[in-house]
């Protein structure tokens, strides 16, 4: 693991990284930021959070406005790459922002050639949280949250291993990916016609299958203005699921508000509090 940059922020460290993955067989990248407590030796929660399509791990640390809740609350923030990268990583054949680089969709993927580096779902759940338990001051309460292709992966990925999790927030997620655009494309690509698959990696059907061992506390904000809204995300399918599973849902809809960070940075601060009363 080598540290690429660090820098001072409320009184803690925003860091960032890159280490050799085993499970991506490539060099990843992720960011910490690691608030001020850990100073005095204490060790803190995490929250991890999944970034939606072109971005980094920089784009969240950099126009959120996190750092603030963050300190006040005495929560890490760990926020890895979108995909694996490199000249050898497969790529979308034309270049496309929703497919390949930078749109991993936090899935397992089976077909070549992108199974040899899209395992974005084991390198979230097992390699990157075990990496930041042996190397910083965290304790063993973490909680999931993302936007957009991160929020249908905190969500997934929350639901599905739920005893490893405290809390689950999302940001304009896309909730229902096997019945939107950017999801089929995704998945047809990373995991082929087996729909089986597809399944395990949505959220709704994940929700209307009980496919969860304890119901933890989800919010979810929105934009009402958001442009992805009716084609993309459709929080309806995912709200009605949770209603007939009797799986209580914080789902607040926010007019005039798009799909931008200006959109995120709005509401951070709402969603921190949420994860640090279930982290304590």
């Amino acid at each position: 693991m080598e540290l690429i940059s660090e820098n001072k922020v409320f009184g803690g460290w925003h860091k960032r990284y890159k280490h050799m993955s085993s499970v991506n067989n490539c060099e990843m990248t992720f960011a910490i930021f690691l608030p001020e407590q850990v100073t005095n030796g204490e060790q803190v929660p995490s929250l991890y959070w999944l970034s939606g399509l072109t971005c980094t791990d920089e784009n969240f640390m950099q126009k959120a406005g996190v750092f603030k809740y963050a300190s006040e609350h005495g929560i890490a923030i760990i926020a890895p790459d979108t995909s694996p990268r490199g000249e050898n990583v497969a790529d979308d054949s034309d270049g496309a922002y929703d497919f390949g680089l930078g749109a991993g969709f936090y899935v397992n993927a089976t077909q070549a050639p992108f199974s040899l580096h899209y395992n974005m779902y084991e390198y979230i759940t097992k390699e990157l949280p075990a990496l930041i338990e042996a190397n910083f001051p965290v304790n063993d309460k973490k909680s999931i949250s993302g936007h957009s292709m991160g929020g249908h992966g905190a969500l997934v990925i929350g639901l599905r291993n739920s005893l490893d999790y405290q809390s689950i927030s999302a940001f304009a997620p896309i909730v229902n990916p096997i019945n939107c655009p950017w999801g089929q494309k995704a998945f047809k690509g990373y995991l082929g016609d087996d729909t089986a698959t597809w399944h395990e990696y949505d959220a709704t059907v994940l929700m209307q299958t009980s496919s969860y061992d304890r119901k933890l506390p989800i919010k979810i904000d929105q934009g009402a203005a958001d442009q992805f809204l009716e084609t993309q995300l459709k929080p309806e399918n995912f709200i009605e699921a949770a209603r007939v599973k009797d799986f209580e849902v914080d789902y607040q809809n926010h007019e005039g508000y798009d799909h931008s960070y200006f959109f995120i940075s709005s509401f951070i601060g709402h969603h921190i509090k949420f994860h640090a009363t279930a982290l304590k």
